[in-house]
């Protein structure tokens, strides 16, 4: 699944996490949350892994596209 700015956002918000919180969690610059998530630049493939691996890490699941729009929720905790 391809993480987009949109959902990055989304995702943010469910976590009440800023830009900066999410570039400290994947080890990224704030700038490049920034710029991603206001649609100026995509980045390159391992940040854009970092960046959904933190929120998963938090508990979020990505729910893939099947007609009805991709989309977040989180995770069942099991337990």
């Amino acid at each position: 699944m391809m993480l987009t700015a949109a959902l990055s956002r989304a995702a943010r918000g469910m976590l009440d996490w800023s830009q900066t919180e999410l570039a400290t969690r994947s080890n990224l610059s704030e700038s490049t949350v920034r710029d991603f998530e206001k649609g100026r630049r995509i980045p390159s493939v391992n940040n854009l892994a970092a960046i959904q691996q933190a929120l998963e890490a938090a508990g979020l699941e990505f729910i893939p596209e099947n007609g009805g729009g991709a989309g977040i929720r989180f995770r069942e905790r099991k337990g």
